[in-house]
């Protein structure tokens, strides 16, 4: 099992990522999991509270669970863990954009870079034997920053997040406060259209990638790219 599809397993046997909060303190909080061990000797499967504090891990004893599969026992841990008061709901931070702890935790779970799409992304492009930048300004003056750079090419990817940049695929409008994240996304469309503009003003190739695209597909779209203008360099 993968990093993300357990932390999905989790979230959805907690109720949702922002029900899965330890509170450390001065209005900070760890996510917390739940792990289940099976004693073979009496066939018992015992939970425990397991999250990251302070550079260590801390674990707690929950209870023994005795549902007929795994998601109901990660479930029946979880009541024992709100039972006894070890996990809260993660509250909303003064000023926060997210309408609810949900977008919240949403929202914080959005990675700025090293998305498993970029990765993804990079993975083809490496075994292509292409060689790039990750994550830099391609133009040093302009403050904007490119997913992938090939500076010899002068080629400038970026990966984009279908909701944030509204892809016509796969973006939904919000239901609530509608009008001011369509307003944050008209703001994203239209700074990438200035930053493709900026670029290409400055003699840069600018590629974009949705995050639903094949990276295997984007990657030959990009090393045909790179590749006949570092050829005609």
């Amino acid at each position: 099992m993968t990093r993300e599809s357990r932390a999905v397993e989790q979230d959805r046997a907690a109720g949702g990522r922002h029900t899965r909060a330890v509170d450390v303190g001065e209005g900070k909080y760890a996510r917390a999991s739940v792990a289940l061990r099976l004693y073979r000797s009496t066939r018992r499967i015992r939970a425990y509270l397991r999250w990251s504090q302070e550079g260590e891990t801390r674990e707690r004893y929950l209870g023994e669970v005795d549902a007929a599969t795994r998601a109901a026992n990660l479930a029946q841990a979880w009541s024992l863990a709100r039972a006894a008061g070890y996990v809260t709901i993660e509250t909303v931070p003064p000023g926060s954009w997210a309408s609810s702890p949900a977008s919240h935790a949403v929202m914080a779970a959005n990675k700025g870079r090293d998305t498993k799409p970029e990765r993804l992304l990079r993975s083809a492009l490496h075994r292509k034997g292409l060689r790039y930048r990750v994550s830099e300004r391609p133009i040093a003056d302009l403050r904007r920053t490119a997913d992938v750079v090939f500076t010899k090419a002068r080629v400038a990817v970026f990966v984009d997040g279908c909701y944030w940049h509204g892809c016509p695929e796969h973006h939904r409008p919000a239901t609530k406060r509608a009008e001011f994240w369509q307003e944050k996304i008209e703001g994203n469309r239209a700074r990438d259209v200035d930053t493709n503009a900026a670029l290409q003003a400055q003699g840069w190739a600018v590629v974009r990638v949705w995050e639903h695209e094949d990276p295997e597909l984007a990657a030959q779209r990009i090393e045909q790219i790179v590749r006949e203008r570092a050829d005609g360099a």
